[in-house]
């Protein structure tokens, strides 16, 4: 039996493209703070180990149809601020983007946000550059994609040297003989690299928890190195259980090569969950979200400019390999035209089929549209009770595929509560998930330790540059498997 990390990733105006539409949903954004307030204390009330908040340095017409939830929202260290005052127990995990972001005014924050926090902070580190946030930060978007990871691997090692600026016992405070600090126990940052140079220290105590836990989420080589190495939490989307299990056996063998206890890389996955009171409750709702979902079709004269173009009947027709230029995006789709489908169109009308309970030949067969939408929203989606989800869950980790999950919600706040009040018990019942808190910081929800300070721990790899171990790390990728 398998201790499950759960966090929640919000996003408040629902994670679903079109989850702003669907009956009694949060949609408006400068009312955002309330639903923040609400998830917070129902999460916590519930006993999530973590709110998650991702992040998008720009804003433009294209996210409303692509990711609506990209267009407005809050900055995510102003609101783990905001709800560390209102909460006790929840870990609150920011995101921060290493091409643009300033290290010491990212140290300065977030240490500060554990030590008002009680030490329930964490940091996401992102490494990727888009040229709309490169405009919007002075910066030529093709130098610094070009240069994101080795500026991360920088980034992270002057993170924890400020964070460590002063020992735990550096305040001496003794009234008597006027004696506030011991200077010796105060260090320098003192880091010169190919990216950036910081003198240090940080005028802020060390965080309750030594080092925020850090998280880091991508596929390439490159990112999976930067998580074995660097990260406490590695976010990983993956395909399904035979393939989670080979990505989290590879990030554990990295982490491994890379001098580490691979023990302490706790892999995630992020989730969709569609909770119903019954299965076939679950699947109308996916079915509605489905079906309020806009493509290409929807507009005679030719979608906006900006609409993604991967959400067309065209390109659902290069996909099965059937020419379906000419038909309605509301043509249900027939046994007939199914066995003219190749492999992979096959496969997307079972994938239609178990999410939403229409099937070629029934009594109510999908339509092209839920074809497209199921082929065009990247989502991985668990769709049922809270029985047959807290089963997949188990069965998940169980098997060695995960640590934990992600938790993301459909609609706003009508699927988080479903999630938080229906899931999480039986998940509880079940034994796989804790019906109290079982520390007080972050770190003790996530079953890691609280580091050594770097200035002090002998031959710690975070005092070395970033080339020893970026090096160490190449070679244990080169000989690792691939998992695409």
């Amino acid at each position: 039996m398998t201790r499950l990390i759960i966090g929640a990733m919000v996003r408040a105006i629902g994670a679903y493209p079109s989850g702003w539409r669907y009956p009694g949903a949060h949609r408006d954004p400068r009312r955002d703070a309330a639903v923040l307030r609400r998830t917070a204390q129902v999460a916590e009330a519930a006993r999530l180990d973590y709110l998650f908040f991702g992040d998008w340095l720009a804003t433009g017409h294209d996210l409303e149809f692509r990711d609506p939830y990209l267009v407005a929202r809050i900055d995510p260290i102003s609101a783990i601020t905001y709800l560390s005052g209102i909460t006790s127990r929840i870990g609150l995990i920011a995101t921060a983007n290493t091409s643009y972001a300033d290290p010491y005014t990212l140290a300065r924050s977030t240490a500060s946000i554990d030590l008002l926090s009680g030490g329930r902070a964490g940091l996401n580190l992102v490494t990727g550059a888009e040229p709309r946030a490169a405009g919007n930060h002075g910066l030529d978007f093709h130098a610094a994609n070009e240069a994101r990871y080795d500026r991360a691997v920088e980034f992270e090692i002057v993170l924890r040297r400020l964070w460590d600026s002063f020992e735990d016992d550096a305040f001496v405070a003794d009234a008597a003989s006027g004696a506030y600090l011991d200077p010796q126990k105060l260090h320098a940052t003192d880091f010169h690299g190919e990216h950036l140079s910081v003198t240090g220290p940080l005028n802020v105590a060390r965080p309750v928890q030594g080092h925020l836990p850090i998280v880091h989420a991508g596929t390439s080589p490159r990112s999976r190195l930067f998580a074995a190495q660097s990260a406490d939490l590695a976010l990983v989307a993956v395909g399904g259980l035979e393939h989670a299990v080979g990505i989290r056996e590879e990030l554990r063998s990295l982490a491994f090569e890379s001098g580490r206890d691979d023990r302490t890389l706790k892999v995630i996955a992020p989730v969709l969950p569609i909770v119903g009171e019954t299965r076939e409750h679950a699947q109308s709702i996916a079915d509605e979200l489905s079906e309020l979902v806009q493509i290409a079709e929807d507009w005679p004269g030719g979608p906006p400019s900006a609409f993604p173009a991967n959400r067309s009947i065209a390109q659902l027709s290069a996909l099965v390999g059937v020419d379906l230029a000419e038909l309605s995006p509301d043509r249900s789709v027939t046994t007939e035209l199914v066995a003219q489908f190749n492999a992979p169109g096959q496969e997307l009308v079972e994938i239609v089929a178990e999410r939403t309970g229409r099937s070629p030949g029934g009594d109510r067969p999908p339509t092209l549209r839920h074809l497209v939408v199921a082929a065009s929203v990247n989502a991985s989606m668990v769709v049922g009770t809270a029985d047959d989800i807290a089963a997949e869950f188990e069965a998940w980790g169980d098997a060695g595929a995960v640590d934990g999950f992600n938790v993301l919600s459909a609609v706003q706040p009508q699927q988080f509560e479903a999630f938080a009040l229906q899931v999480v018990p039986e998940l509880q019942r079940r034994g796989v998930f804790p019906t109290e808190y079982e520390g007080e910081t972050l770190r003790d929800h996530l079953g890691l330790g609280r580091p050594g300070n770097v200035h002090v721990t002998p031959g710690d790899a975070a005092l070395q540059g970033a080339s020893p171990r970026d090096r160490a790390g190449r070679g244990a990728v080169e000989t690792a498997p691939r998992h695409p």
